[in-house]
């Protein structure tokens, strides 16, 4: 074989094996950044809307906009740091990223947000969350119909 074609071929190879090597975000991995986000981001936002735009705990509870923008701008928050970095709090502390599926880059706003409303669905009728128990990615529903996976990335 000529060199040209050598390496071209060790070019291909290389390319290949970069997107083959991927290591998936174990379950457990996902279900810890989770709750480390709802730490961080939607319990102060609860918070925020409680006491400072509501007047206390009865004003919130009785309202039905209350907690649907507190679900809403928990969203709007985390779709734009993952459109942004890859990572919300929980995913830095978990050392991971979601990414496309494909060729694992950062994905746009609107693929984030349609994550996290599909996330939405599937927690409201909790089989989606199970199918990444079941595949080798783990790749829940969501990933799935957002096109992305969660890789685990080097601090």
């Amino acid at each position: 074989m000529r060199f040209r074609k050598l390496k071209k071929q060790s070019r291909k190879n290389k390319s290949n094996t970069q997107v083959d090597n991927v290591k998936y975000a174990r379950n457990v991995d996902k279900i810890k950044a989770f709750i480390t986000d709802m730490f961080m981001i939607y319990i102060p936002i609860l918070y925020l809307l409680t006491y400072v735009v509501l007047n206390g705990k009865d004003e919130f509870q009785s309202s039905t906009v209350a907690p649907l923008a507190g679900v809403l701008l928990f969203g709007l928050i985390s779709s734009f740091l993952l459109s942004k970095f890859g990572q919300t709090p929980g995913n830095k502390a978990y050392t991971m990223k979601v990414v496309d599926v494909k060729t694992h880059k950062l994905i746009s706003f609107p693929r984030a947000f349609l994550r996290y409303v599909s996330f939405i669905f599937s927690a409201t009728f909790v089989l989606g969350l199970f199918v990444g128990f079941y595949r080798k990615d783990n790749a829940s529903l969501h990933d799935l119909i957002a096109k992305t996976t969660v890789i685990e990335v080097e601090k």
